[in-house]
């Protein structure tokens, strides 16, 4: 039985039916070259077409390419403005980050919000993206710290391990001390600019001593306060190349401190309070007592969403000769006095958190040579460690401020127990 066909495949028939009379027409009108050179020719046109297309296409790439390491390098920039180890406004050394509204968004993401990118909590003294040309930074800061150490002295001899001879000196120490610092940094060029630091110093001890060879009944408790202008500090920064996503940025810094604070050789060493026999100062200083020289080199590494740094220093404290040292005698010469130099280092992490706040962790460590009097090693001087945890935290309050929060952990014996440091850069 024959079967009726379709409606579609007869419509498929007739359009076949009418490409192959339009062919046919073709072939009656132009009847085509069927010689083998005539098709080597059209070969070889074609081939020649078609590496000209690629020869086209490739220098396309080769277009496209140079403005994607463009893109990267500009977006390696940015990046590390967005991520700065201070916690100012984005001052990069070439431009400020901004989001670009023709970048495509991922599909349920918000859109940036105006102003300055997100900043990095602060952790170190040392930023790591320098302030533009024409910009300037204006940073008060407050600092406190606490410490306490106790201290057994014994000045005698022993005849048997249960029975001493002599004075047995107990001692607790507790220290507290509030830094408020005015910085302020300004931007000569893009990759230069120049610090100044004004300190304020307010320091409380309290030294709590028993001659328990003496027999004392109750502890002696005497404490002792200082407070005035600390060492005033200038500080130059030089960035030496011009890093991206992949390559790290170098900063290289030159700190000159001076000696405007209160001298420890000025104030007065008393060894009469009962149960403090080897001497407490009376009063206590707010400055080192010596000019210091600190070169240093920083290195970040961007890498989104953080952001990698490190520092290592090394710190000069130029010696002094003939050094007047008050007494309870009166003052009295003690000869040249050399500070021990000072090898430091630092590293740690930032990482954004959202488009306002950011966290940082580091470590800072610290090793104060032995001090020398008369070109001698001063007996009592030993090579001192000093080594600290440190968490930070940073909120943009607006374009122009920021707030950061540092906390600070003592790891070694001679580093305060805990410091808190609390930072608010202003930009111009």
């Amino acid at each position: 039985m024959m079967t009726r066909p379709s409606t579609q495949f007869m419509h498929l028939r007739a359009v076949a039916c009418a490409a192959l009379a339009a062919t046919g027409s073709a072939y009656a009108a132009d009847p085509p070259d069927t010689s083998p050179d005539s098709r080597l020719e059209a070969l070889q046109r074609q081939v020649n077409a078609q590496s000209a297309r690629l020869e086209s296409l490739r220098r396309s790439m080769a277009q496209e390419e140079a403005s994607l390491n463009e893109v990267r390098r500009t977006l390696g920039i940015e990046v590390l403005a967005s991520q700065r180890a201070r916690g100012v406004a984005p001052d990069n050394t070439v431009a400020q980050a901004s989001p670009d509204a023709s970048a495509p968004k991922p599909v349920g993401q918000a859109p940036e919000s105006e102003g300055r990118a997100l900043a990095v909590a602060p952790i170190f003294e040392q930023p790591g993206v320098l302030t533009p040309k024409g910009k300037a930074v204006l940073e008060p800061s407050l600092q406190y710290s606490y410490s306490s150490s106790n201290r057994v002295a014994l000045v005698g001899y022993t005849i048997i391990p249960a029975i001493t001879i002599g004075l047995i000196d107990v001692r607790e120490v507790k220290r507290n001390t509030f830094n408020a610092t005015l910085t302020g940094r300004y931007g000569i060029t893009n990759r230069f600019e120049m610090e100044a630091r004004l300190p304020y110093s307010y320091r409380s001890d309290s030294n709590i001593g028993c001659e328990l060879g003496q027999g004392c009944a109750s502890s002696t408790v005497f404490s002792t306060t200082g407070h005035g202008i600390g060492d005033v500090e200038v500080t130059g920064r030089y960035q030496f190349n011009e890093g991206s996503v992949d390559n790290p940025f170098y900063v290289g810094s030159l700190r000159f401190k001076s000696r405007t604070g209160k001298d420890p050789f000025d104030v007065r060493t008393d060894t009469t309070i009962q149960g403090l026999r080897d001497g407490v100062q009376t009063s206590l200083p707010t400055g080192s007592g010596f000019y210091g020289l600190q070169p240093a080199l920083t290195v970040l590494f961007p890498s989104d969403p953080a952001v990698f740094f490190g520092t290592i220093s090394y710190l000069h404290n130029f010696a002094r000769s003939n050094v007047m040292q008050e007494t309870e005698n009166g003052r009295k010469n003690i000869g040249k006095i050399a500070a021990g130099d000072v090898i430091g280092f630092n590293f740690g992490m930032g990482l954004g958190l959202n488009e306002k706040s950011s966290f940082s962790i580091g470590y800072d460590h610290a090793s104060v040579g032995r001090s020398k009097q008369n070109g001698e090693n001063v007996a009592t001087s030993v090579r001192v460690q000093l080594g600290t945890l440190l968490l930070g935290y940073s909120y943009r309050l607006s374009a122009q401020r920021t707030l950061n929060v540092s906390l600070g952990a003592g790891v070694t014996r001679d580093t305060p127990d805990v410091s808190l440091t609390v930072r608010v850069p202003v930009t111009f």
